[in-house]
């Protein structure tokens, strides 16, 4: 047993060795000691007798050549064993970092197109636009593309003219029509507008903000395309030809709660967040169902703190707050002092500032005040168009929240978020509120 149990660690240690054959001496039987009677040595060698039989011997030798076999055989099985484990583990590690970067693509593709606009399918109709990386989805179109769509620009398709161009419907393949803004060209503001637009609707994704299709650098001339609003402008239906006669009371509730959202996204869920500086009733745009989109950021301001010495005065008579007419401060609360405006213009029909006799002119906040808050006037003041389709009750509430936006100092005025969840109650559900009309016809032609 002592030479079995030391051979186990010689072999582990000095496998080499193992390949010489093996000489084992028989080791005499273990006796009793004994005390030695006579003189002589300790030790004596044994006998021919005592030694073991040759045959014994051979059997121990051939008892450890199979054990260190065996030893061997399980050395190879378990280094096999382990670099199999060592294989499976390194192709799971591949496979895994693979993944990782497949789902890591993903997300970028994600937030790329959360950046741009939901406009990708309709864009692929289009056979000579290119992607722009710098600017989203929104795409570089080709300037006879445009001359082509809009006719080479003939004035039959102009929709509108604006401070610094004109825009023109254009009809592209496949039966696709989109608006076609025109910037003069040679003006320094024109140019950074342009610029500032596209930069800003690039990034935007909301159902209450017009989307940008595109644009076009040629020459001096610098070109946008959105998407078409078939009802034109706000201002259009209520001033133009049609003077109010397709927008009901819902109708209207149902556009001031459209604004509200839009400028809530722009200014609470835009980092940094957005001050439009130009709302108006012109730059409210209607598609075929009377879903308002806010347009024109060419003026548009992203982040708060700003004051009179880094902002250049600008906005359209009429829509301008006083704080900011006066001392330059502009801040989220100008959009909500023209948001109110706007909100008189829906409720009375009337322009923001008329003319009187003369050369004098009267806003609508100067007019309306006094009957505003006045229960027993309000009803007389408001478009006759909407004057039998109303509930009273709803009038007075919207009258007040009106008062409130266009209050003189800033601090009294709502924030925009207060506003949109001062409409959502009285726009009916078909359209987009929480208002439970019994007579579904009454949501639409009321």
């Amino acid at each position: 047993m002592k030479i079995f149990i030391l051979l186990i660690p010689i072999w582990v240690f000095t496998t080499p060795l193992l390949s010489a054959p093996v000489d084992v001496t028989p080791q005499p039987p273990i006796t009793d000691p004994v005390l030695p009677t006579e003189k002589g040595p300790i030790f004596q060698v044994p006998s021919d007798k005592d030694a073991p039989s040759p045959g014994v011997a051979e059997l121990k030798v051939v008892h450890h050549q199979d054990l260190n076999k065996k030893i061997l055989i399980s050395l190879i099985v378990a280094s096999t064993l382990l670099a199999g484990i060592l294989l499976l583990s390194t192709c799971f590690w591949i496979y895994r970092l693979k993944m990782r970067k497949k789902s890591a693509e993903k997300g970028s593709q994600k937030a790329e197109s959360a950046k741009g606009l939901s406009w990708g399918p309709i864009m692929a109709k289009f056979p000579s636009l290119r992607s722009v990386g710098r600017k989203g989805l929104v795409a570089v179109i080709e300037y006879q593309s445009l001359v082509a769509a809009t006719n080479n620009f003939q004035e039959q398709n102009a929709l509108g003219e604006g401070r610094l161009g004109c825009v023109y419907k254009a009809q592209f393949n496949n039966d696709i029509q989109a608006a076609v803004k025109k910037f003069r060209g040679g003006e320094q503001d024109a140019e950074k507008e342009f610029e500032n637009e596209v930069d800003l609707l690039s990034k935007f994704q909301h159902q209450n903000i017009i989307s940008l299709l595109g644009y076009c650098i040629h020459a001096d001339a610098q070109f946008l395309v959105y998407e078409m609003m078939q009802n034109g402008s706000l201002e259009f239906q209520l001033h133009g030809p049609p003077r109010g006669s397709a927008l009901n009371w819902h109708l209207r509730m149902k556009i001031a709660l459209d604004v509200a959202r839009g400028l809530e996204y722009l200014h609470e869920r835009c980092n940094p967040p957005v001050i439009h500086r130009d709302l108006k009733s012109s730059n409210v745009l209607l598609d075929s169902n009377f879903n308002a989109k806010l347009s024109d950021f060419g003026l548009a301001i992203a982040g708060w703190n700003l004051n009179k010495s880094t902002v250049k005065l600008s906005g359209t008579l009429g829509y301008v707050a006083p704080e900011y007419l006066l001392d330059g401060k502009l801040t989220d609360k100008s959009d909500v002092y023209a948001f109110g405006i706007i909100l008189l213009e829906l409720l009375m029909g009337r322009r923001p500032v008329e003319k009187l006799a003369g050369a004098q002119c009267q806003s609508i906040v100067t007019w309306a005040m006094p009957q505003l808050t006045d229960r027993s006037k309000l009803p007389n003041i408001v478009d006759p168009v909407i004057r039998n389709g109303m509930d009273l009750k709803h009038l007075y509430q919207v009258a007040a929240v009106a008062v409130l936006c266009v209050q003189p100092e800033p601090s009294y005025r709502p924030l925009i978020t207060d506003v949109l969840h001062s409409f959502i109650p009285l726009v009916p559900i078909e359209l987009g509120g929480s208002l439970r009309v019994v007579d579904s016809a009454l949501s639409i032609n009321a």
